[in-house]
């Protein structure tokens, strides 16, 4: 008897700890177990989406506000088309704009949206107009450098500039 017993307690916490991992796998790879289920899809064009992927939170004033639901490539535009899923509970104005942004210096990128003021909403199958994209840090590094190198030559033998 006393076999048996020690026998269930140890498949118990067998069965705990496999649960717990498979919820640490879900929270790390940005899945939910379950979630609200109500939300509605919009549509937001950007010109650089950098390594924005699927999955990849929608925030807004630092709140989770739903998912990148689809990224794929506009042929009639030559842009990216990210489609987003944002939950229900949080309506946004048709004037709101969205921007590729970087959590930390090497952190995910996501999508943050700014709310305006329309008094019109967005709904289901709406388009975000105002978009940023990604900044890529190489081209940040060249203009950077460009403009330096620009600075340096407007300047003759003694120093003042021409």
């Amino acid at each position: 008897m006393e076999r048996s017993t020690l026998n269930l307690w140890v498949g118990f916490f067998v069965l705990l700890g496999f649960f717990s991992f498979l919820m640490l796998a879900f929270k790390v790879g940005n899945l939910s177990a379950g979630g609200s289920g109500s939300s509605y899809s919009v549509v937001a064009h950007f010109d650089n989406i950098g390594q924005l992927k699927e999955r990849a939170p929608v925030r807004s004033a630092g709140v989770l506000v739903g998912r990148v639901s689809a990224v794929s490539f506009d042929l009639a535009h030559y842009n990216a088309e990210v489609r987003l899923s944002i939950d229900s509970h949080y309506p946004f104005p048709k004037d709101t704009s969205a921007s590729v942004l970087t959590s930390g210096i090497l952190g995910e990128q996501y999508i943050g949206l700014d709310a305006g003021g329309d008094d019109k909403m967005l709904k289901d199958g709406d388009q975000i107009k105002l978009t940023q994209g990604a900044m890529v840090l190489e081209r940040l590094i060249g203009q950077f450098l460009f403009n330096k190198a620009q600075e340096g030559g407007t300047t003759d033998k003694g120093g003042s500039a021409k």
